[in-house]
């Protein structure tokens, strides 16, 4: 995150201490996660207690504290509940900005360190879990539905058509501009599958359960007594439960790609029948939205040069051995 957060550390301190009774004695930024419209910290008190601190911009985040809520009286064990404020509230407004604050897991995510054979069966009996829960209307109302909206193929299409014109202002953006040329019908045969495939899916109207919508490696979160957590429950969704499934074994950030992984995962969810075309959808529409991500950074907008130099080493990741492009073909060459 790059861009600066007009709030001061003063005012999340004391923020802290009047709404949570918390003296904190340090705050520290923390570049974690593609959010733009979120800040995180590591925020210590006098004790040097920990606490880990999410300020996000506006305040109609609240469906994310919702569905804690949810999973909390469902029995999901592996989430990181937040804190309460002194009036027992989950969140605080602070001027334009919402404020949660949740205890500091010390730990490591999914990129960072393998999921030992027991994690795999845990997060697989977590996920089963959420699957099932019943949701009720008045949450329902709030979530996002699956929709397989055409944005992301109609945004890489978009660039294409205007590749040739785009005023190229750096190395990095040259490059990528030099890669999307060659790799051309690939990128298109990508596109128009999940095309394809989404609106076959629109007629078909897949049911639907509560899915975290973003469970890739980096949002499973192993503490240092071996307790795995998924974090980050900012985007839910309802939607086949496919959209989560299709992570594991998808090769996401070039993790969760070896098949014992999806054997350890599926003892833990139970016997299942999945769908090949919906798994094979997402498969490809992740792709899809990452490279329409991807390329709008690195061609049209000013991200810190580190910034995109990370963003295109990821891009380039997507299509090498065993990534997210060669395994998502491969689901769809099964299907």
């Amino acid at each position: 995150m790059t861009e600066k957060l007009l709030l001061s550390d003063q005012q999340i301190i004391d923020c802290l201490h009047t709404y949570y009774g918390i003296e904190i004695a340090s705050l520290d930024i923390l570049h974690l996660g593609a959010d733009t419209e979120a800040f995180v910290y590591q925020a210590r008190t006098l004790d040097q207690t920990p606490y880990f601190l999410k300020v996000k911009r506006g305040h109609s985040h609240d469906i994310a504290l919702e569905i804690i809520k949810l999973l909390e009286h469902a029995g999901v064990e592996q989430i990181i509940s937040p804190l309460k404020t002194i009036q027992g509230q989950i969140a605080q407004r602070l001027d334009g900005f919402t404020l949660i604050v949740y205890p500091f897991v010390d730990g490591q995510d999914g990129f960072h360190q393998n999921l030992t054979d027991e994690q795999w069966i845990t997060l697989g009996k977590a996920l089963k879990q959420i699957h099932g829960i019943n949701v009720p209307l008045r949450v329902q109302d709030q979530i996002r539905k699956e929709t397989y909206s055409p944005k992301w193929r109609n945004i890489v299409r978009s660039i294409y058509a205007h590749l040739e014109t785009l005023p190229i202002t750096n190395e990095l953006a040259l490059a990528l501009q030099t890669f999307l040329k060659k790799n051309r019908s690939i990128i298109h045969r990508l596109v128009d599958r999940a095309e394809l495939l989404g609106e076959k899916l629109q007629k078909q109207s897949p049911r639907c359960v509560l899915c975290h919508s973003d469970l890739h490696a980096g949002n499973v979160l192993i503490d240092q007594n071996g307790k795995i957590y998924i974090v980050d429950w900012d985007e839910p969704i309802m939607a086949p439960k496919e959209r989560d499934l299709m992570f594991i074994g998808s090769g996401v950030g070039n993790a969760w790609n070896q098949p014992h992984e999806e054997i350890l995962f599926y003892q833990g969810y139970g016997k299942t029948e999945i769908d090949q075309a919906v798994l094979s959808y997402y498969r490809h529409e992740r792709i899809v939205e990452d490279i329409a991500i991807y390329s709008q950074e690195l061609l049209i907008k000013t991200a810190e040069e580190k910034d995109k130099a990370e963003m295109y080493r990821h891009f380039l990741n997507m299509f090498a051995p065993r990534g997210v492009v060669e395994i998502a073909f491969e689901t769809d060459e099964a299907n």
